[in-house]
């Protein structure tokens, strides 16, 4: 079960919804680096912060990103999605032109996502688990 530092108050609910997500990226294209990295985290901690979500944790290695997300149950998480990579896509085209002659179309993102709910699995494992990622040099 969640600590009590885990669960979030809204007017009329308190909550503890985590939910893993991973992207891919385009013909899985290995394109990221660590700086790619470190700047799509500073985009989607944005965004999550406008969505009034929170990323608890984040990495990724060279052709992929993991996330988890801690989100209030007003939130669509297809919604969420979308706009991380949308967001996410323009705003590093714009900081890392390189990406842009990789893809036609400027399309970063794979269509397709995973999302995982995290309710019943120990957030530390979790945790873990995106933390190992293989973050390229």
């Amino acid at each position: 079960m969640a600590d009590d530092n885990d669960y979030r108050r809204g007017r009329h609910c308190v909550f503890a919804l985590h939910a893993h997500l991973v992207f891919v990226t385009k013909y899985r294209r290995r394109v990221f680096t660590a700086a790619i990295l470190k700047d799509m985290q500073i985009v989607f901690e944005k965004v999550c912060t406008d969505f009034e979500t929170h990323l608890v944790e984040f990495d990724g290695e060279d052709d992929h990103v993991h996330l988890l997300v801690h989100y209030p149950p007003k939130v669509a998480l297809s919604v969420l999605v979308n706009s991380l990579k949308g967001v996410s896509s323009r705003r590093l085209r714009q900081m890392h032109p390189t990406l842009t002659r990789r893809y036609w179309r400027g399309v970063l993102w794979s269509p397709s996502y995973f999302a995982a709910s995290c309710g019943g699995a120990p957030l530390s494992i979790i945790r873990q688990y995106i933390e190992q990622q293989r973050t390229p040099d």
